[in-house]
């Protein structure tokens, strides 16, 4: 039956947070705070930014932000954190101000540390090239 098929997945999910030793209110709370932190101070655009480094501004250890960037996000912290800078870029892409800046420099802006790892994650996000993507807009 239904019932008895999520009473399993709750088990099964009880004892993913077991293992860690996070509960699911303890991850829900981190989980809130790690959006926050991400849209508020922007921390993306570190480009050395590592997951111990984040994890301590949240207060917890790379196990358990990595197992929340997992479980929520469907992603491990690089892409995660890619994802960010991505959409950071594409908005200052189309802010007229920024159109005398080159697309590396907007990128670096944004916390891409080179431009061959730019050019990969923009494409995986959006399935375009930064120029493919830049001519669609112009």
């Amino acid at each position: 039956s239904n019932k008895e098929e999520t009473k399993e997945k709750e088990k099964q999910s009880t004892k993913k947070y077991a293992k860690s030793g996070l509960n699911e209110s303890q991850s829900k709370i981190l989980y809130a705070n790690l959006k926050d932190i991400m849209q508020k101070e922007s921390v993306y655009k570190n480009g050395d930014l590592s997951i111990s480094e984040l994890a301590s501004k949240l207060g917890t250890n790379s196990n358990h932000l990595s197992q929340i960037i997992n479980e929520q996000e469907g992603k491990n912290f690089y892409d995660f954190i890619n994802t960010y800078r991505v959409e950071e870029f594409i908005r200052l892409l189309q802010q007229p101000e920024n159109k005398n800046y080159t697309l590396i420099a907007l990128a670096t802006d944004c916390g891409f540390n080179s431009k061959s790892s730019f050019n990969r994650y923009f494409k995986k996000h959006t399935g375009q090239t930064p120029s493919q993507y830049f001519a669609t807009l112009s």
